[in-house]
């Protein structure tokens, strides 16, 4: 198994700093998390400091921005604009030589079937539009499963599987969202998946925590390729991948 880190845990660190990082700890993959200071738009003009990535031996995945942006919304503008971002996220990738990217499904924010049903539509929709534009320019593009929540869309299995086939991606397993819904087996299941984010709770919320501090059944862990501990912390990313070591062992 490939084992990398979301940029969350050093998150406002330089690019340097994480690709440093990933190298000296032994990882082989890393996720920027492209909020705030990694804003696509941002990076991309002017386009100063990529090309430090052509420099490591390290496979990149970017996250999309997703705060405050919903592929669901019901609004169109909004919808628009999320389209957009991900494609600037899609465009970053190939300037900095990014194997995937990953995003949300979006959220409804009134809790009725009506509006669920309506904005799962417009979800498809997106997603399939962004995938297109990532097929045009040669990268994977990958939606996440989420917490076991009414108002996340891919909150299940066969949910997650449904968007996957209607928008002709690819998907990525949060195994610690999966952990929440009381079945991740099922999530493990299903196909197209390309990577794995490794975080641990309680069973019902998302907590976050370094593996081994919840209730995630680790032998789980033996069906993952590639895998990116999602943690706040970098202290528990290192706890995590030492979990991961040993049960590799």
């Amino acid at each position: 198994m490939k084992i990398g880190f979301s940029t969350l845990a050093l998150f406002m660190r330089s690019f340097e700093e994480f690709l440093d990082r990933a190298t000296e700890d032994g990882f082989n993959l890393i996720e920027i998390l492209c909020e705030g200071p990694y804003w696509p738009r941002n990076m991309l003009n002017p386009e100063e400091g990529l090309e430090i990535f052509s420099s490591y031996d390290i496979d990149v995945f970017l996250h999309t921005p997703t705060i405050d942006l919903n592929p669901a919304s019901l609004n169109p503008g909004i919808r628009k604009e999320t389209l957009r971002q991900l494609n600037e996220t899609l465009d970053l990738a190939v300037k900095i030589g990014a194997k995937a990217i990953t995003t949300h499904p979006g959220l409804i924010h009134r809790l009725e079937d009506r509006v669920r049903n309506m904005a799962k539509y417009y979800s498809i929709e997106t997603l399939t539009e962004a995938n297109k534009y990532a097929e045009d320019v040669g990268i994977i593009f990958s939606v996440e499963n989420m917490p076991n929540r009414y108002a996340y869309f891919c909150n299940t299995a066969q949910e997650h599987a449904y968007f996957l086939d209607k928008c002709n991606c690819h998907g990525t397993i949060d195994l610690g969202h999966a952990n929440t819904t009381g079945d991740p087996v099922s999530f493990l299941k299903l196909e197209n998946i390309y990577y794995y984010h490794l975080s641990d709770n309680n069973g019902d919320k998302d907590q976050h925590l370094a593996l081994g501090q919840g209730t995630l059944d680790l032998k789980l862990i033996d069906a993952v390729d590639r895998g990116i501990i999602e943690l706040n912390n970098y202290d528990d990313v290192l706890k995590s991948r030492d979990v991961l070591i040993d049960l590799s062992q």
